[in-house]
């Protein structure tokens, strides 16, 4: 087991009220293992992330309470500078924004060399030639060149190559990639991930895919989180998700999206209403007021997580 989250919370605290974006989540990852969690915005996906690699700026953010044990330590127990150790090096996060995260007034060039100096103590010479090996990987062209350019002179997709590269700079053993193929047309989708789960099999590295694309989570994904108002209401091996799945939200996601395999006149099922206001949650299970199976229970306590079958397990009441 590479990581181990025991009952994770992260809370932002503002004038409206405290808001749990991360509430008691708890999931496992082993080597090799390629984990995708999905659901609508503000679920509770990236604040995860960011919660793995302690980058909740606090205040508002704080991490509440629970244990990230990665390699056998646990990350909220480190200093600071030992946490500067691990991020880039032995985990890294592709972000969701590289029109933010990259640094304006810096090269790409250096911007995707800094990990290598840093953590690999490497010589400037070799930490360009191996810039322009990841720019070529990530399929930037005449990346010899193209390295002394600055964000601005890249365009969205290319941007995204780039975050790409800084992530998979110094072969981390967990990499944490947040909608790592925002802006990238389908062919670079496809190497790209292609590329980041190969990594999974040659240097027993672990993957989390955060990503509102179900098809890429079918093709890619070891094990499926399905997030739901901060809280995990269903996780299970991919296969069994995609074939039963249990909560009636799960149901809707995949009842929402087109499939091959369906009759092109069907009609989508699209989800009612809106996620709820996360600094003033219903009472209960938080889905209940868009649940079509929603029942007098649903309304008053809310679910924890049970197992249904093998390692699958769902938080729902139709399942107790």
């Amino acid at each position: 087991m590479l990581l181990n989250v025991r009952h994770l919370s992260t809370h932002f605290h503002s004038r409206q009220g405290v808001f749990k974006a991360v509430d008691d989540i708890s999931f496992n990852l082993d080597q090799g293992q390629t984990l995708g969690i999905v659901g609508e915005s503000g679920c509770g996906k990236t604040v995860t992330a960011l919660s793995l690699l302690r980058l909740i700026p606090d205040p508002p953010g704080r991490i509440s309470a629970g244990e990230i044990f990665f390699n056998g330590r646990n990350l909220l127990d480190l200093k600071e500078k030992e946490m500067c150790d691990i991020r880039g090096n032995q985990m890294a996060m592709i972000f969701q924004e590289p029109m933010t995260a990259l640094h304006p007034v810096l090269s790409v060039g250096r911007q995707v060399m800094e990990p290598l100096i840093l953590h690999k103590n490497v010589s400037r010479k070799a930490a360009i030639n191996e810039c322009i090996r990841l720019l070529r990987t990530v399929r930037i062209p005449d990346a010899e060149t193209r390295l002394n350019d600055y964000p601005h002179q890249f365009s969205g997709g290319m941007r995204q190559r780039v975050m790409v590269a800084m992530g998979l700079a110094c072969d981390p053993r967990l990499i944490i990639a947040d909608e790592p193929t925002t802006a990238l047309d389908v062919t670079i989708q496809a190497e790209l991930l292609e590329f980041m789960k190969g990594l999974t099999h040659t240097q027993r590295s672990a993957l989390i895919l955060i990503t509102h694309n179900l098809g890429i989570v079918a093709r890619y994904a070891d094990q499926v989180m399905i997030m739901y108002a901060g809280r995990i209401i269903e996780k299970s091996p991919t296969p069994d998700l995609y074939r039963a799945p249990r909560h009636p939200y799960t149901m809707s996601l995949l009842a929402s999206v087109p499939r091959l395999d369906k009759d092109i006149r069907q009609k989508l099922v699209p989800i009612e209403g809106q996620p709820p206001d996360m600094a003033n949650l219903p009472t209960g299970c938080a889905f209940h007021p868009r649940c079509r199976h929603a029942m007098a229970i649903c309304r008053k306590e809310t679910p924890s997580l049970r197992e249904v079958s093998a390692n699958h397990e769902v938080a729902c009441w139709m399942n107790a």
